[in-house]
């Protein structure tokens, strides 16, 4: 009579050794994936700035006064380097980059457009620079970023705590920078 419940038993044996390994098994893997260096690398379009650098203390003048990296809230800065002679394509960018901030609806309060350079001489340039900041950098720090072909934009996306982010050479996809503004930014 008792070999009928030697079978039960060993069958819930078995199961429990299955669940513990369901859930011990991602935790091994893990373990391993640590130790050999792996490391997740995300989707974002812009590339990433290394080594990591704070902004914090260039000083960038936007209507005579300096820009304040460090906002009384915490809010983003898209700075827009644009290279020599901003002309039509430079303009088309930069209202897509002015799109990719409205897009943000509610958030877009916390991204900041800082525009550093001369500024479009064209008569429609008024209407997509208004959104933007214009700043003029004396020490010349993000001319590394600075697109050397003309009628370009690069854009370098900026932490509320001044390190940068990310770094969108020209010819970058507005609308890849619109996808990582909407990954950054909720």
């Amino acid at each position: 009579m008792n070999q009928p419940q030697a079978q039960p038993a060993r069958s819930g044996r078995l199961k429990l050794v299955l669940i513990m390994l369901v859930f011990l098994a991602p935790i091994v893997a893990a373990g391993i994936l640590t130790l050999t260096g792996w490391q997740p690398t995300g989707k974002g379009n812009g590339q990433p700035i290394l080594p990591q650098r704070s902004f914090e203390g260039v000083r960038v003048d936007v209507g005579g006064k300096p820009w304040a990296w460090r906002d009384i809230e915490p809010r983003l800065t898209l700075v827009v380097l644009p290279g020599p002679g901003c002309a039509a394509e430079c303009l088309k960018t930069l209202g897509l980059v002015r799109n990719a901030r409205i897009v943000l609806n509610r958030n877009a309060d916390r991204l900041r457009l800082l525009y550093i350079g001369a500024a479009p001489a064209s008569t429609d340039a008024q209407a997509v620079m208004s959104d933007y900041a214009l700043g003029i950098e004396p020490a010349n720090t993000f001319a590394p970023f600075r697109p050397s072909t003309p009628d370009t934009v690069a854009v370098v996306l900026v932490e509320s705590n001044a390190t940068a982010l990310a770094w969108y050479p020209a010819g970058f996809d507005p609308n890849g920078l619109r996808k990582d503004l909407q990954k950054v930014i909720r």
